[in-house]
C-alpha cells in the first residue's frame, strides 16, 4: 500500500490547526457547566467580566483586553434576562476600560432589585472598581485589590492636569493643557457623581460622597492597590472570604500559553504539619 506523504502532511496540518479550536470549545463548555453549578449553589445569576489576556501580543505589539461597549451590551442583556427577585453575582477580573461602559454596567446593577454581589478573585481596577461599588457586597480574596476611579485624560491623570492649571500662571500654560484641564475637571466631577449614585441607597449619602471623593480625587496613582483592610476602613461592604470554587472557575480562563512559563509550581495543595 502506497502512502501519499503530501496528503499525510496536509491532514497533519489540518489536525494541528483544529486542535486549538476544539480545545477552546471544550474549555467554553466546561465554563458554562461550572457557571451553572455555581448558580444552582448560590441560587443566583452568575455573570463573568474577565479579561484574562493581559499580556497577549501580536507581531511584538502588546494587546490588552479591557471593559468595552460590547462588554456592557452583554452584561446589560444578562441583567435584563434576570428576574427581579433573583440575586446577581458578577465575577470581576479586569484592569478597567472605557468609562461609559463601566458606568452603564454599574448603574444597571444598582437598579437590580435583588441582592448584587461583586466577586473579585484577584483584581478589579478603575472601571472594575466602579462596577464593584454598585454591589450590596464586595467579596474578595484576602490578597485581591480594587483601585482608584480617578479619570485618565490623554494618558495623564486628570488630577495632575488640573494641578498644573492651579499652580502655574495662565500665561505660562499652552492652550492644549488648558483644554485638557477643562475636560479633566468635567470628567472628575462626572465620575464622582456616578460613584455617589451607584453607592446610594446602599450607603448613606454622606458616606457615599466621602468614598467617591477619596477614590476620584487623585489621592493615589491610578494603579494603587486598595486592599481589604483599606476598603473596610472606607466603609465599603467587603467580605474577604472567597469560596474555593471561584478559584476553580478562574482555572477555566487560562492565559495564552507562553513558550517558557514565568511561574511554575507543583499544582497540588500541601497540608501544613500541625504545630507540636
Amino acid at each position: 500500500m502506497q502512502i501519499d506523504v503530501g496528503s499525510m502532511l496536509w491532514l497533519l496540518f489540518l489536525l494541528m490547526a483544529f486542535l486549538p479550536v476544539l480545545k477552546q470549545r471544550r474549555i467554553m463548555s466546561s465554563r458554562l457547566a461550572f457557571l451553572r453549578r455555581i448558580e444552582l449553589k448560590r441560587k443566583s445569576r452568575v455573570i463573568t467580566l474577565i479579561h484574562r489576556q493581559e499580556s497577549l501580543s501580536f507581531l511584538g505589539i502588546p494587546l490588552r483586553r479591557f471593559i468595552d461597549m460590547e462588554d456592557s451590551e452583554k452584561v446589560l442583556r444578562a441583567i435584563r434576562l434576570t428576574p427581579n427577585d433573583m440575586p446577581i453575582d458578577i465575577i470581576l477580573h479586569t484592569p478597567g476600560g472605557i468609562a461609559l461602559a463601566a458606568e452603564q454596567i454599574a448603574r444597571a446593577l444598582k437598579r437590580h432589585p435583588a441582592r448584587v454581589t461583586a466577586i473579585i478573585p484577584h483584581y478589579a481596577m478603575s472601571g472594575g472598581t466602579l462596577i464593584a461599588l454598585a454591589a450590596d457586597e464586595i467579596l474578595l480574596d484576602e490578597n485581591a485589590v480594587l483601585g482608584p476611579i480617578d479619570p485618565q485624560i490623554a494618558q495623564y491623570p486628570a488630577s495632575s492636569i488640573i494641578r498644573v492649571l492651579k499652580e502655574k500662571p495662565l500665561t505660562e500654560i499652552d492652550d492644549q493643557t488648558i483644554i485638557l484641564a477643562d475636560v479633566a475637571e468635567k470628567a472628575t466631577q462626572q465620575i464622582f457623581e456616578t460613584a455617589v449614585d451607584v453607592m446610594m441607597p446602599r450607603l448613606e449619602e454622606e458616606a457615599a460622597r466621602n468614598v467617591a471623593q477619596i477614590l476620584s480625587e487623585g489621592r493615589w496613582t491610578h494603579d494603587f492597590a486598595l486592599v481589604c483592610s483599606t476598603l473596610s476602613e472606607l466603609g465599603l461592604p467587603v467580605n474577604c472570604n472567597l469560596p474555593e470554587y471561584i478559584y476553580e472557575l478562574m482555572d477555566l480562563f487560562p492565559q495564552p500559553a507562553r513558550q517558557i512559563p514565568s511561574v511554575e509550581y507543583v499544582p497540588i495543595p500541601y497540608r501544613r504539619s500541625p504545630k507540636s
